[in-house]
């Protein structure tokens, strides 16, 4: 304690951080440094978890972004093709259909035939 009171005499100054430092260390003295160093330790654990958790947020990112891509093209790809089936199915429609002007002429050819007969 002697010395403690010492070391409160030495640092009798006007500077008022001095003496709540000196005050600090006659309240804490030794708990002090384990008190910081607790600190210290919950720092770097949190600091440790944050980067851990930041490395989780960039890989679930880029999983993401992967599994739009992976979409993206898959939809891409059936649009293609339902365009495909589309223009297939169109085309048969065409093939499939008689135009009127081709039935009237044939009517017509037909009408011209049977007279003729």
């Amino acid at each position: 304690m002697a010395k403690e009171n010492k070391a409160v005499n030495e640092q009798n100054t006007n500077d008022p951080s001095s003496k709540i430092e000196a005050i600090k260390n006659l309240i804490f003295g030794e708990n002090i440094a384990a008190y910081n160093s607790e600190f210290d330790k919950v720092k770097r654990d949190i600091s440790s978890k944050k980067k851990e958790l930041e490395n989780y947020i960039e890989d679930t990112r880029k999983e993401l972004n992967q599994a739009i891509d992976n979409l993206s093209t898959d939809i891409n790809i059936r649009i293609t093709e339902l365009e495909d089936n589309l223009a297939d199915k169109a085309e048969m429609l065409d093939s499939k259909k008689v135009d009127k002007k081709t039935l009237g002429d044939l009517l017509i050819s037909l009408g011209e035939k049977i007279t003729q007969k």
